[in-house]
């Protein structure tokens, strides 16, 4: 069995499009393989309530101009992944620990890969905010968890030491951007890779 450890954060991007074009390498490939999604906060000392999307874009990338080249390169990306950004629903960038945390617990209940692109699909296609709790909760329904279940879970302090846990691993890897890929613990990638790339690497730590 292939072991692929993916550290993203959900309001990356290039996370969403590495999605897809490992999905794409996947489906070439075959075979054993198990994928675990792990948590990485690109702004771990965002307020929790998040904040103004246009005023982070500003402190982020100097001016709302730079972001727009990035834009358009993002939106080229997506639209070869199928993948329909729509950046100009997004009013608040979120604080993403508490939707690392339902991304944890959903991996408990067998449905992690589901509650991931549910995540992906409701801030870049539908602009939600996914720092928002009752937010979260719709996310754990649509991707078949049990929502009462999943309400209880968020409003305690459940699963944060495992994700902060887990977040310290990825630190001590090494990793300061993300998506990062690794495979089967000693091969790594890092960003949104033409699925090629992905496939080599899968085949590499199929015989290492």
């Amino acid at each position: 069995m292939t072991r692929i450890d993916i550290y993203s954060d959900i309001v990356c991007p290039w996370c969403y499009v590495g999605k897809r074009r490992l999905e794409r390498a996947l489906t070439a490939v075959g075979g054993d393989l198990h994928v675990t999604w792990r948590p990485f906060q690109l702004n771990p000392t965002m307020p929790l309530d998040g904040m103004d999307r246009s005023a982070y874009l500003k402190a982020k990338f100097g001016s709302l101009e730079a972001f727009g080249r990035m834009e358009e390169q993002l939106l080229a990306a997506g639209k070869d992944e199928r993948i329909p950004f729509a950046f100009e629903k997004i009013q608040r960038t979120p604080n993403t620990f508490a939707a690392h945390r339902l991304v944890w617990y959903a991996a408990q209940q067998g449905k992690q890969g589901e509650v991931v692109e549910t995540l992906f699909r409701t801030y870049f296609l539908e602009g939600k905010n996914i720092g928002d709790l009752k937010i979260l909760t719709h996310v754990a329904g649509e991707a078949g968890l049990d929502q009462v279940e999943a309400d209880t879970f968020l409003a305690s302090d459940q699963g944060v030491v495992e994700v902060k846990g887990e977040e310290a691993v990825g630190r001590r890897l090494g990793i300061s951007g993300v998506p990062y890929f690794v495979f089967n613990g000693h091969i790594s990638i890092y960003g949104a890779q033409p699925p090629d790339i992905f496939v080599s690497a899968i085949r590499q730590a199929e015989k290492a």
